[in-house]
Protein backbone atom coordinates (compact mmCIF):
# COMPACT_ATOMS: atom_id res chain seq x y z
CA UNK A 1 0.00 0.00 0.00
CA UNK A 2 1.09 3.55 -0.71
CA UNK A 3 0.36 6.03 2.08
CA UNK A 4 0.83 9.66 1.07
CA UNK A 5 1.99 12.27 3.59
CA UNK A 6 1.07 15.92 3.09
CA UNK A 7 3.73 17.25 5.47
CA UNK A 8 5.59 18.98 2.63
CA UNK A 9 3.72 20.04 -0.49
CA UNK A 10 3.81 22.67 -3.23
CA UNK A 11 0.10 23.23 -2.64
CA UNK A 12 -1.83 24.44 0.38
CA UNK A 13 -3.09 21.81 2.81
CA UNK A 14 -6.70 21.84 1.63
CA UNK A 15 -5.72 21.39 -2.02
CA UNK A 16 -3.09 18.76 -1.17
CA UNK A 17 -5.61 16.70 0.80
CA UNK A 18 -8.11 16.91 -2.05
CA UNK A 19 -5.46 15.82 -4.55
CA UNK A 20 -4.39 12.84 -2.42
CA UNK A 21 -8.01 11.91 -1.83
CA UNK A 22 -8.64 11.85 -5.59
CA UNK A 23 -5.39 10.01 -6.37
CA UNK A 24 -4.56 6.30 -6.57
CA UNK A 25 -3.03 6.36 -3.07
CA UNK A 26 -4.25 3.67 -0.68
CA UNK A 27 -4.08 5.80 2.47
CA UNK A 28 -3.57 9.38 3.59
CA UNK A 29 -0.63 9.54 6.00
CA UNK A 30 -1.31 12.17 8.65
CA UNK A 31 1.87 13.41 10.37
CA UNK A 32 0.93 15.23 13.57
CA UNK A 33 3.63 16.99 15.63
CA UNK A 34 3.05 18.74 18.95
CA UNK A 35 6.27 20.79 19.27
CA UNK A 36 7.29 18.69 22.29
CA UNK A 37 8.21 15.25 20.98
CA UNK A 38 9.72 17.00 17.95
CA UNK A 39 10.62 20.71 17.77
CA UNK A 40 7.94 21.63 15.25
CA UNK A 41 4.22 21.91 15.84
CA UNK A 42 2.11 21.53 12.73
CA UNK A 43 -1.51 21.29 13.83
CA UNK A 44 -4.29 22.32 16.13
CA UNK A 45 -6.47 19.33 16.86
CA UNK A 46 -9.74 21.15 16.20
CA UNK A 47 -8.47 22.30 12.78
CA UNK A 48 -7.18 18.92 11.67
CA UNK A 49 -10.45 17.27 12.72
CA UNK A 50 -12.34 19.63 10.40
CA UNK A 51 -9.86 19.20 7.56
CA UNK A 52 -10.01 15.41 7.69
CA UNK A 53 -13.66 14.73 8.50
CA UNK A 54 -14.80 14.62 4.88
CA UNK A 55 -11.92 12.83 3.16
CA UNK A 56 -12.84 9.61 1.39
CA UNK A 57 -9.63 7.64 1.86
CA UNK A 58 -8.79 6.00 5.16
CA UNK A 59 -6.29 7.71 7.42
CA UNK A 60 -2.89 6.41 8.51
CA UNK A 61 -2.22 8.64 11.52
CA UNK A 62 1.36 9.06 12.77
CA UNK A 63 1.53 10.85 16.12
CA UNK A 64 4.87 12.49 16.87
CA UNK A 65 3.59 13.77 20.19
CA UNK A 66 4.06 13.30 23.91
CA UNK A 67 1.14 11.56 25.61
CA UNK A 68 -0.87 10.69 22.48
CA UNK A 69 -3.96 9.22 24.16
CA UNK A 70 -5.96 12.50 24.40
CA UNK A 71 -5.33 13.08 20.68
CA UNK A 72 -6.27 9.51 19.81
CA UNK A 73 -9.61 9.80 21.63
CA UNK A 74 -10.59 12.58 19.20
CA UNK A 75 -8.88 11.36 16.03
CA UNK A 76 -10.40 7.90 16.29
CA UNK A 77 -13.76 9.47 15.40
CA UNK A 78 -12.44 9.99 11.86
CA UNK A 79 -12.13 7.42 9.07
CA UNK A 80 -9.01 5.87 10.60
CA UNK A 81 -7.25 2.76 9.31
CA UNK A 82 -4.25 2.89 11.63
CA UNK A 83 -2.71 4.94 14.45
CA UNK A 84 1.04 4.88 15.07
CA UNK A 85 2.85 6.28 18.12
CA UNK A 86 6.45 6.44 19.36
CA UNK A 87 7.38 4.44 22.45
CA UNK A 88 9.55 7.18 23.95
CA UNK A 89 6.64 9.64 23.72
CA UNK A 90 4.05 7.25 25.13
CA UNK A 91 4.47 6.51 28.87
CA UNK A 92 1.13 4.67 28.98
CA UNK A 93 1.75 2.51 25.90
CA UNK A 94 -0.29 -0.50 27.10
CA UNK A 95 -3.30 1.74 27.77
CA UNK A 96 -2.94 3.26 24.30
CA UNK A 97 -2.66 -0.19 22.66
CA UNK A 98 -5.79 -1.42 24.49
CA UNK A 99 -7.75 1.70 23.57
CA UNK A 100 -6.87 1.58 19.87
CA UNK A 101 -7.46 -2.17 19.64
CA UNK A 102 -10.88 -1.78 21.25
CA UNK A 103 -11.93 0.54 18.41
CA UNK A 104 -11.13 -1.89 15.60
CA UNK A 105 -8.29 0.32 14.37
CA UNK A 106 -4.83 -1.04 13.60
CA UNK A 107 -2.22 -0.19 16.23
CA UNK A 108 1.29 0.77 15.18
CA UNK A 109 4.57 1.71 16.84
CA UNK A 110 7.23 3.73 15.01
CA UNK A 111 10.94 3.07 15.44
CA UNK A 112 13.36 5.96 14.90
CA UNK A 113 16.58 5.42 12.91
CA UNK A 114 18.83 5.27 15.98
CA UNK A 115 16.51 3.05 18.06
CA UNK A 116 17.13 -0.67 18.49
CA UNK A 117 14.31 -2.64 16.90
CA UNK A 118 14.35 -4.97 19.91
CA UNK A 119 12.70 -2.29 22.05
CA UNK A 120 9.47 -3.55 20.49
CA UNK A 121 9.89 -7.16 21.58
CA UNK A 122 7.41 -7.06 24.44
CA UNK A 123 4.74 -5.35 22.32
CA UNK A 124 4.87 -7.24 19.03
CA UNK A 125 2.13 -9.67 20.02
CA UNK A 126 -0.17 -6.77 20.91
CA UNK A 127 0.21 -4.52 17.85
CA UNK A 128 -0.55 -4.79 14.13
CA UNK A 129 2.13 -2.63 12.57
CA UNK A 130 5.70 -1.39 12.86
CA UNK A 131 6.65 1.83 11.08
CA UNK A 132 10.39 1.97 10.44
CA UNK A 133 11.49 5.60 10.28
CA UNK A 134 14.08 6.07 7.53
CA UNK A 135 14.58 9.73 8.45
CA UNK A 136 14.59 11.48 11.81
CA UNK A 137 11.01 12.39 12.72
CA UNK A 138 9.82 15.95 12.41
CA UNK A 139 10.56 17.36 8.95
CA UNK A 140 9.55 16.47 5.40
CA UNK A 141 12.03 16.25 2.55
CA UNK A 142 14.90 14.51 4.38
CA UNK A 143 17.25 11.95 2.79
CA UNK A 144 16.63 8.23 3.21
CA UNK A 145 18.86 6.41 5.77
CA UNK A 146 19.54 3.01 4.15
CA UNK A 147 20.82 1.06 7.16
CA UNK A 148 17.34 1.07 8.74
CA UNK A 149 16.40 -1.67 6.27
CA UNK A 150 18.26 -4.11 8.54
CA UNK A 151 15.33 -3.77 10.93
CA UNK A 152 12.98 -5.24 8.34
CA UNK A 153 14.78 -8.59 8.47
CA UNK A 154 14.28 -8.76 12.24
CA UNK A 155 10.53 -8.25 11.85
CA UNK A 156 9.88 -10.62 8.96
CA UNK A 157 8.65 -13.55 11.07
CA UNK A 158 6.94 -11.45 13.76
CA UNK A 159 3.44 -11.41 12.21
CA UNK A 160 3.15 -7.63 12.00
CA UNK A 161 2.64 -5.33 9.03
CA UNK A 162 5.83 -3.44 8.20
CA UNK A 163 6.06 0.05 6.77
CA UNK A 164 8.80 2.54 6.01
CA UNK A 165 8.60 6.32 6.23
CA UNK A 166 11.02 8.98 5.07
CA UNK A 167 12.94 9.97 1.97
CA UNK A 168 11.24 7.46 -0.32
CA UNK A 169 11.51 8.40 -4.00
CA UNK A 170 11.88 6.67 -7.37
CA UNK A 171 15.54 5.80 -6.68
CA UNK A 172 15.14 4.68 -3.06
CA UNK A 173 12.22 2.42 -3.96
CA UNK A 174 14.67 0.15 -5.81
CA UNK A 175 16.46 -0.48 -2.48
CA UNK A 176 13.17 -1.12 -0.71
CA UNK A 177 11.33 -3.37 -3.18
CA UNK A 178 13.24 -6.59 -2.36
CA UNK A 179 11.98 -6.33 1.24
CA UNK A 180 8.30 -6.65 0.21
CA UNK A 181 7.06 -4.11 2.72
CA UNK A 182 3.36 -3.76 3.40
CA UNK A 183 3.20 0.04 3.46
CA UNK A 184 5.37 2.66 1.78
CA UNK A 185 4.95 6.18 3.13
CA UNK A 186 5.97 8.97 0.77
CA UNK A 187 5.41 12.69 1.06
CA UNK A 188 7.39 15.34 -0.78
CA UNK A 189 8.23 13.01 -3.71
CA UNK A 190 4.50 12.94 -4.46
CA UNK A 191 3.18 16.22 -3.09
CA UNK A 192 5.92 18.44 -4.57
CA UNK A 193 5.03 17.13 -8.04
CA UNK A 194 2.44 18.17 -10.63
CA UNK A 195 1.07 14.66 -11.10
CA UNK A 196 0.44 12.66 -7.93
CA UNK A 197 -0.66 9.49 -9.75
CA UNK A 198 2.46 9.46 -11.89
CA UNK A 199 4.67 9.56 -8.78
CA UNK A 200 2.56 6.98 -6.95
CA UNK A 201 2.91 4.63 -9.93
CA UNK A 202 6.70 4.88 -9.71
CA UNK A 203 6.53 3.60 -6.12
CA UNK A 204 3.98 0.86 -6.70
Amino acid sequence: MISVSFLKSKYNRKTTLEMIDESNADLIHVDLMDGLYVPEKNFELKDIMVELENVFKRLDIHLMVENPLPYIKELIKLNVYMITVHLDGTPNILEVIDYVNSHNVKMGIAVNPEEDIKILDSYLDKIDYVLIMSVNPGKGGQKFIPNVLEKVNYLKDKHVLIGIDGGVNSEVINLIRPYNLDIIVSGSFICMSDNFNEQIKLLS
